[in-house]
């Protein structure tokens, strides 16, 4: 459809992939300066994999996958405010247990998503222009 239309896959591709380049490095600079004050090792935390997650769970479109993203984001921050503070009917909860929520979630949110997510067929296949 867009090679009907006399765009280059090529070139498309190629800025696509710029892109990417440019977003990551501004993630890990947020990362760097904004998180925290410092770098040090492992400080992505399994981010990618919940962004992984997040594309399964919004079902590869982009819409979901921003909305599946708020919601880890959202359960992270929660994460985060909870942290010391005690629970109604539960008391106290382990600073250990309210940092794994996010996680937890993300598993128990894939295992009930991920088989009726489908990846996209062509995902992985070069594109190859038909005359």
């Amino acid at each position: 459809m867009v090679d009907a239309a006399g765009v280059s896959i090529t070139a498309l591709r190629y800025r696509a992939l710029m892109l990417n380049g440019v977003l990551c490095s501004l993630a890990g600079s947020y990362l760097v300066l904004a998180q925290n004050p410092a770098f040090m090792p492992h400080m992505t935390a399994g981010r990618g994999y919940m962004a992984l997650a997040a594309m399964i769970f919004g079902k590869w479109h982009p819409v979901g996958a921003f909305l599946a993203c708020l919601l880890f984001g959202f359960l992270d921050a929660v994460s985060i405010r909870l942290q010391g503070v005690a629970l109604p009917l539960v008391g106290a909860v382990p600073v250990q247990a309210i940092q794994a929520l996010p996680y937890v979630l993300t598993v128990v949110l894939l295992a009930g998503f991920v088989g009726k997510a489908r990846a996209p067929k062509a995902l992985g296949i070069p594109y190859v222009k038909e005359r």
